[in-house]
């Protein structure tokens, strides 16, 4: 895959973590597995072209995303929906769940009804006003660099 969008993260796989011994690597999914994703929530439909970017990168593991206590993309993406039905929430367009924090409460996500580089959302289940999604006003490519900008610089990326 011509790699695009995500230039910064394709150019460390690999990275030792400022002044510690952390070493982290990416671990990407399989085309394979990515197109299966995409039968599953995009109805057959290609990604953006930075989702299929990161997936292909970084689909097991991310230095600069959680993925929960998930073991797979497709188990993170139904735990992230069990939470919406849970707390009666529904989110109406096609999306994707890219980071989990704060165990079944919050998680981000991109729309997949939007252009090669979405923007990136926030969705805050125990929120009780209406607005519970935010945009984080960043397309998934700048999210992904100013996470991974603080991270090389040893400091906490989320």
């Amino acid at each position: 895959m011509d790699i695009k969008y995500l230039k910064q993260l394709n150019n460390y796989p690999t990275v030792k973590r400022g002044n510690t011994d952390y070493i982290s690597t990416l671990r990407p999914l399989t085309m394979q597995e990515i197109t299966k994703l995409e039968i599953a929530y995009n109805n057959g439909a290609a990604f953006p072209g930075v989702l299929r970017e990161l997936l292909y990168l970084a689909g097991n593991y991310c230095h600069v995303l959680d993925y929960g206590l998930s073991d797979s993309q497709e188990e993170m993406q139904q735990d992230a929906r069990s939470w919406l039905a849970n707390d009666n929430q529904i989110i109406n367009r096609p999306f994707f769940v890219i980071d989990i924090y704060n165990g079944g409460d919050q998680f981000l996500f991109v729309y997949l009804d939007e252009e090669d580089d979405p923007i990136v959302h926030e969705a805050i289940l125990y929120n009780v006003t209406p607005a519970w999604i935010h945009s984080l006003n960043k397309k998934l490519s700048e999210f992904i660099s100013s996470r991974l900008t603080r991270f090389l610089s040893g400091q906490n990326p989320f």
